[in-house]
């Protein structure tokens, strides 16, 4: 019987999907459903062994809209960022969504766990169990004062984007431009540089993958934590403003930070198309690209399954260990796939967490 790599994922959005259908989460999360990129039996089969988990507050839909994938099927385009959030409106969908996650522990019968910690990561591991890491991708959910960041924490909360491109109390996102920069204008808040200080105190990880530059700029020199993009690809090789310069990753690996690579192929193809049959090759040289900005010891993975379209030859969570076989058959080394695959996220939380 094969061994799988044990893979460690910077993002998805299954409690996302899990939130639009409650009524059949049991379906999705068993697998009978039959969608979406995740569910327990697909993680299984690939190896998916631990990830951070995000809670997003999806925006309201508005009549007469655009058409925002076909959009993003015939670059370039810019896409108007949606209004923020309310507090009041965020905070009951984000305690609904984290019910999602506390529910898959208990429906797992010990397959999946909720962790707070690295020992934890490593306990799970060692069980057989997946591990499941509670991050909110856009801060919507914790007010001014911050009171609602340490109940959040309590409940496992271990990693926070400040925003998720639209604006938050806190501070400014990337619009999803192609091509485009990602010095999109104004940086964080007053509230934001309290965030980021009280996230320091807490050993909660910022994740800056969808802040503007200016934003990322500014959690730079307020943050004494290494700098994290969790699903985030390499500008040079994609012009999308979501993608970071070569300079943001300078200033990661300086920081003994981390990006882990976003299978979204609007991410990865340089025509900044959505379609998914685009083959290993643009996948790759991001892959390669990052590691050579910033070492092979602080990249990873960041799929945003069940969030974007992802390259055919992946597919869904079942597929990683094809692309693991990818890796190896561009030439690296099963030292440095074990590091891309799982140590490199586990040592950045060592780095990060005070748990």
């Amino acid at each position: 019987m094969e061994v799988l790599q044990p893979v460690f994922d910077g993002h998805n959005d299954l409690l996302l999907r899990l939130q639009m259908a409650p009524r059949n989460r049991a379906a999705i999360w068993s697998g009978t459903e039959g969608g979406g990129h995740l569910d327990l039996a697909r993680m299984r089969a690939g190896g998916f062994a631990a990830g951070f988990f995000a809670v997003y507050i999806p925006s309201p839909s508005v009549p007469g809209a655009p058409d925002y994938d076909a959009m993003m099927d015939n670059p370039p385009y810019e896409v108007e960022l949606p209004a923020a959030i309310p507090l009041g409106v965020a905070q009951p969908v984000a305690l609904s969504m984290i019910g999602h996650l506390m529910w898959m522990e208990r429906e797992s019968a010990g397959g999946f766990r909720l962790v707070r910690s690295v020992a934890e990561i490593e306990a799970a591991r060692a069980a057989g169990a997946i591990a499941g890491i509670l991050h909110f991708e856009g801060a919507e959910a914790i007010d001014e004062r911050l009171d609602a960041l340490h109940v959040f924490h309590a409940m496992g909360l271990r990693s926070v984007g400040p925003v998720w491109s639209r604006p938050t109390i806190f501070g400014h996102g990337v619009p999803f431009r192609f091509p485009g920069s990602p010095d999109t204008g104004p940086g964080l808040t007053d509230a934001g540089r309290r965030l980021v200080k009280e996230c320091n105190a807490l050993g909660i990880m910022l994740d800056l993958s969808h802040l503007n530059e200016k934003g990322f700029d500014e959690v730079a020199a307020l943050s004494d934590a290494p700098l994290v993009a969790t699903h985030s690809n390499a500008h040079a090789i994609t012009p999308s403003s979501r993608n970071l310069t070569d300079r943001q990753l300078a200033m990661i690996a300086e920081r003994r930070g981390m990006v882990g690579l976003n299978f979204a192929t609007v991410f990865l193809r340089e025509d900044g198309k959505r379609g998914a049959e685009i083959g290993w090759e643009p996948l790759l040289r991001h892959l390669d690209h990052l590691i050579d900005c910033l070492g092979e010891d602080h990249v990873g993975f960041g799929s945003d399954f069940d969030g974007a379209m992802v390259p055919q030859g992946i597919g869904d969570a079942a597929g990683l260990p094809r692309l693991i076989a990818a890796l190896r058959a561009h030439g690296y080394c099963d030292g440095l796939i074990r590091k891309l695959a799982w140590e490199n996220w586990l040592g950045l939380l060592q780095r990060t967490w005070k748990d």
